[in-house]
């Protein structure tokens, strides 16, 4: 994944000039997990440079440089590292659009890689996904393999509007065996990616493989599962979510953060209005716990597994 989201990058830069990146060491060093490597060589420091150490910063230039006509791609280096933007990108990022009355676009990514299960500690492994989700005017997207990585990001870059690009820090290393360039199905798109008929998964970023393995578990038993990579958080693709759900009549969502406010209990809710009648039980949600994420010898104990999921169905009290 780490590749072909490099790889976007660097075709994106070589087709607009007007694409720009920058942010915490992804110029000389290429970013933590590499992500950048090599495209400050190739387009110069004028493309490709290091930002000072100023989260509020990044963001604030970014909107500036996109007001102006420019297509800036910022990263924040951890999920956690990107709060002290959190006013930046509430107040300006998300409503520049509505406070021009239409005349100011910004198209600007946010990249952030997010999520555990890379044996990192609190603000190195958290899941902001609802916070982005919470506010009006953000499209937030993640892919969870790397032809959507790949696809997904050249389609951010080319929006005219701001996107949250999410990136699974424990997908980086994934592989896939793709041609490159590559284009999937649009990012606003949720896609079936196992058919079943006994319960429908919902999950994104890092737990589709984690409901991918469940399927395979539960198949053992039995149990026939459907598997949606919902691909886009906001806006949400109901119509391919609400067709799974109908036919299945069970769902469940996952993620990494915590359950209370969580993102999927609007996900719920969703599936809830629209398919209530077609429902043989309560949606559910199988997450992490209500806590800070743990230190890195908890970690497997916190994030949803193929286990826990498999028994979190079983309390719907139906012979698997």
């Amino acid at each position: 994944m780490t590749k072909a989201l490099n790889t976007a990058l660097r075709d994106a830069l070589a087709a607009d000039d007007s694409v720009v990146i920058f942010g915490e060491d992804v110029g000389r060093l290429g970013g933590v997990f590499r992500v950048t490597d090599g495209l400050r060589d190739e387009f110069g420091p004028e493309r490709v440079w290091d930002s000072p150490l100023a989260e509020a910063g990044i963001i604030g230039t970014a909107v500036g440089m996109a007001m102006a006509g420019m297509r800036p791609v910022v990263e924040m280096q951890f999920d956690a590292f990107s709060y002290p933007a959190f006013e930046q990108v509430v107040s300006h990022v998300a409503k520049m659009r509505n406070r021009t009355k239409g005349r100011v676009e910004l198209p600007l990514v946010i990249r952030i890689p997010v999520a555990g299960d890379i044996g990192g500690v609190e603000h190195h492994s958290d899941s902001s996904e609802a916070y982005w989700c919470a506010t009006p005017g953000l499209t937030v997207v993640t892919p969870s393999n790397s032809a959507d990585a790949y696809s997904m990001l050249r389609e951010a870059i080319d929006a005219q509007d701001p996107v949250i690009f999410m990136e699974p820090k424990s997908r980086y290393w994934s592989k896939d065996a793709i041609e490159l360039p590559v284009r999937t199905e649009s990012m606003y798109c949720a896609r079936v990616v196992r058919e079943g008929t006994d319960v429908t998964l919902l999950a994104y970023g890092p737990t589709v493989r984690t409901a991918l393995e469940t399927a395979e578990a539960g198949a053992q038993d039995g149990l026939s599962v459907e598997v949606i990579d919902l691909r886009s958080l906001s806006p949400f693709d109901d119509a391919t979510v609400t067709a799974s759900v109908r036919k299945t009549g069970r769902a469940a969502v996952l993620h990494e953060a915590a359950q209370f406010g969580g993102y999927g209990a609007e996900v719920a809710a969703r599936v809830t209005e629209r398919s209530f009648f077609h429902l043989a039980a309560p949606v559910l949600r199988i997450t992490g716990f209500d806590i800070p994420f743990p230190s890195p010898k908890l970690e497997e104990f916190h994030l949803p597994t193929p286990t826990r999921i498999l028994d979190a169905l079983e309390t719907w009290e139906w012979e698997l």
